[in-house]
């Protein structure tokens, strides 16, 4: 069976390499698309020609459509408003974990500087979202 795909939302190219790079580590061998800002996620998300991602690791700080207006949009559609959405960001600003989890996001994770210990966290989180986490049946709605 083919494994689901992670959608990563990113618009800092250091940043996006670095998640690559990470997910390589912890030999993650699910296809990661990338996007680069929240425009492309959206076109990506509700394009009913693709599939649904497992998850959706989501920055805040994006141009075009900020992330928690992506993740409004997210929740709000039926289509995905299951994917689980792990907000992946270098905010430490409450008002942005507050309104994560109030628009819906299952996860806030803010970005490790340390490349060692951003890479152990990517592998947690990988780890439980794609191999511990049990999703929702695709028939709830």
């Amino acid at each position: 069976m083919d494994k689901k795909s992670i959608l990563l939302v990113e618009d800092n190219p250091d940043d996006e390499l670095f998640a690559l790079d990470a997910f390589k580590k912890n030999k993650v061998a699910n296809r990661v698309i990338v996007a680069r800002d929240g425009q492309e996620a959206v076109d990506y998300l509700f394009d009913p020609g693709n599939e649904l991602p497992a998850i959706i690791l989501l920055d805040l700080k994006i141009p075009k459509i900020n992330g928690l207006e992506v993740l409004k949009r997210v929740r709000a559609n039926k289509r995905t408003k299951l994917v689980p959405v792990i907000i992946l960001t270098s905010s430490t600003n409450d008002a942005d974990l507050r309104a994560s989890y109030g628009l819906g996001g299952n996860s806030y994770i803010v970005k490790s500087l340390n490349l060692d210990i951003f890479t152990k966290e990517i592998g947690v989180l990988a780890d439980y979202w794609l191999e511990v986490n049990e999703p929702p049946p695709s028939d709830i709605v």
